[in-house]
């Protein structure tokens, strides 16, 4: 047998295996997420103990020219089921160039539990990890939640935030659900609800059921403060903040839980320009996650929760490599110039990935009452275009940061009015 075939039949086989053992690792995260669901349904349905007292809790919102949306959230925030006395809410308003100071400053002068913290021009831009740091010095509360600017969070989810966090042994943080206020605007922004609930609902949610890990997405979750003292803060040279504190939150000794009752909505790129910039933002933070922790990591004290986060921050990469490997041999034997002599049923093994993948994705969408015909065609399309739009994504990612090319760190994603949302012209409703 020519070397080159020897290779291509290696690489083949290297390509079917490891997607497929990433399959298989799918298929059993989303039956422990399925589980989870109904076990966290079922707590959720119980009568559960409030504390005697609710604790004070530090909300913390980091905002940087985002007039179109700080209104909406203040305001939102403000309505939250929680007590008025034992709640603030400190706006971190980072070198803002529109609207976002006087909106701000609106709100503190209707509700004093609002409180501005515009941040020095020396110390303004440096992003997002920064400006939470720096209302972490303001905080004046134990508990420490983080909404984004954009966020609208459902009436009860910061009360189910602090009593999971309370009730918890060794837990850390909580972080609860995001959904995609936008989610019907366009099919990108179809593309991405549905993504969101795969991710939260298998990733999460099976993850936390199967080994006890979850990961910080970076709004709608309430952290201890003596967890955040005795963990250094925010990471400042991190893009993705939340990942990187969730890893040393773990090597620390505590625990993220992920609570899909507590529920916020966010908006989500509406143009495909937005988005690429978005999830490569994503992939160089998970870049400088790996350079980081990998050594580290390798020193981790409880074996699943090294091989949890080995497939979080690296495995990925490599599955990646094997679809490409296997999208460059089905060209090559498309076109005729090679051909695969392992013998096997490989039509039917890359048919019933389809079809598994479709069964999945169709079961988390029924979780949120979204399995409509609609939704599950859209799901199909994903899987041709925008599942491999990740692939652009990524060596894009890995260039830039091969090249060293400098991105902002308030490389904040494009937001837009939203139905009643309208730029705020500075005065509170």
């Amino acid at each position: 047998m020519p070397f080159v075939s020897i290779v291509f039949n290696i690489a083949f086989m290297f390509a079917v295996s490891v997607i497929w053992i990433m399959i298989l690792y799918q298929l059993i995260l989303t039956l422990f997420g399925y589980r989870y669901r109904r076990e966290s349904a079922r707590n959720a349905s119980e009568t559960m103990t409030h504390p005697r007292e609710w604790p004070g809790v530090s909300i913390l919102v980091p905002a940087r020219n985002e007039s179109v949306v700080i209104g909406s959230t203040l305001r939102k925030i403000l309505a939250l089921d929680y007590p008025a006395a034992r709640m603030e809410c400190i706006v971190i308003n980072d070198g803002s160039t529109d609207n976002t100071r006087s909106i701000i400053e609106q709100y503190h002068k209707k509700d004093p539990r609002v409180v501005p913290l515009s941040l020095a021009p020396a110390a303004s831009g440096r992003g997002k990890a920064r400006a939470l740091n720096e209302g972490l010095k303001k905080a004046k509360y134990g508990l420490i939640a983080v909404y984004d600017a954009d966020n609208n969070p459902e009436s009860g989810s910061l009360k189910i935030l602090v009593r999971e966090l309370l009730s918890g042994k060794n837990t850390g943080a909580v972080i609860g659900k995001f959904r995609t206020v936008n989610r019907h605007k366009n099919l990108l922004t179809r593309f991405i609800n549905i993504e969101t609930l795969g991710y939260q609902w298998i990733l999460q949610a099976g993850r936390y059921r199967a080994s006890g890990v979850s990961i910080l997405s970076g709004t709608n979750f309430v952290v201890h403060r003596e967890v955040l003292d005795a963990c250094g803060g925010w990471d400042e040279s991190a893009i993705t903040e939340d990942a990187e504190l969730s890893v040393r939150i773990y090597q620390k000794g505590w625990k993220i839980k992920f609570i899909p009752q507590a529920v916020t909505w966010e908006q989500e790129p509406e143009t495909w320009r937005v988005w690429i910039r978005q999830r490569t933002r994503w992939v160089r933070g998970n870049n400088y996650i790996i350079r980081k922790f990998f050594r580290p990591g390798l020193l981790f004290s409880s074996r699943i929760l090294f091989l949890e986060f080995l497939y979080l921050f690296v495995l990925y990469y490599l599955l990646l490599t094997a679809i490409v490997t296997s999208h460059l041999l089905f060209l090559l034997c498309g076109a005729g110039i090679l051909g695969v002599d392992v013998p096997g049923p490989y039509t039917a093994v890359w048919i019933s990935a389809f079809f598994m993948y479709i069964l999945e994705v169709v079961l988390v969408l029924s979780y949120e009452d979204e399995d409509r015909p609609l939704n599950i065609l859209i799901t199909a399309l994903m899987y041709f275009t925008y599942c491999q739009m990740w692939i652009y994504v990524v060596f894009r990612g890995f260039s830039m940061d091969l090249f060293r090319k400098q991105m902002g760190v308030w490389d904040k994603t494009e937001r837009y009015p939203q139905g009643h949302e309208r730029p705020d012209p500075g005065e509170p409703s």
